[in-house]
């Protein structure tokens, strides 16, 4: 399937620098920054520089060199903001039954406290 890149989304913007950010770390092909409504102590959005709709989008088409990047640098970030001990969550969401808000692949790093379950269980338990 052909994805179709939005490049009005708000990610795009954040990486012409329509929108300021706060940066946590910036690569050749990676930008990580503060999420603006965090969930955790610790929200850092990670999102390549290239025009990626989504996680399978980017594993197809992405370069080598991109996919090491953006996975090295997702690393660095639990790494620079000391989750390694504590533990951490990452969530990349994916299309409308994934509930992806912003059609730019992101991957959101999630620490600094007791995270709960991702999901509830099926039979409501």
């Amino acid at each position: 399937m052909p994805y179709i890149y939005d490049d009005q989304n708000i990610f795009a913007k954040i990486l012409r620098g329509e929108i300021p950010n706060t940066t946590v770390l910036e690569t050749e092909h990676t930008l990580a920054f503060r999420d603006l409504y965090p969930q955790a102590p610790v929200h850092v959005l990670v999102i390549p520089k290239g025009a990626y709709v989504c996680y399978d989008h980017f594993a197809r088409d992405a370069s080598d060199a991109e996919i090491v990047d953006f996975n090295r640098t997702i690393g660095r970030i639990v790494e620079m903001e000391s989750l390694q001990d504590g533990g951490y969550r990452t969530i990349s969401n994916a299309g409308q039954a994934g509930v992806q808000e912003v059609p730019h692949l992101h991957v959101h790093i999630l620490g600094g406290r007791p995270l709960g379950r991702m999901l509830a269980p099926a039979d409501g338990t």
